[in-house]
């Protein structure tokens, strides 16, 4: 831990309509999508009943270039459209962390 550098998490938590045709697939689009954009650092993802999103960035500027391209704004458009009853995004500064592993 010597070595940690602060970087941020962008949680996204949100529920499907019953109309998701199509969620999955752009689900996964944006996530590969997003592994190529300069300052993306990982992600974690579960759903359920909720979805939970968390991924990790570099600096807000990333996250910020993230928001903005122009894949990823229109999978906003459509989900605020077709796939989301409701949905939260947090933007978290990470300044400390550890884990467990057996």
């Amino acid at each position: 831990m010597q070595n940690f550098k602060p970087y941020y998490a962008v949680i996204f938590t949100s529920t499907l309509t019953k109309n998701n045709e199509g969620y999955s697939e752009m689900a996964q689009k944006m996530e590969d999508l997003a592994k190529t954009q300069s300052g993306f650092l990982g992600i974690d993802s579960a759903r359920e009943d909720v979805g939970i999103t968390v991924s990790y960035w570099e600096s807000l500027e990333a996250i910020k270039t993230w928001k903005q391209n122009t894949e990823h704004l229109i999978a906003q458009q459509k989900g605020r459209e077709q796939w989301y009853n409701w949905y939260n995004t947090r933007i978290c500064k990470v300044e400390r962390e550890y884990e467990f592993e057996i």
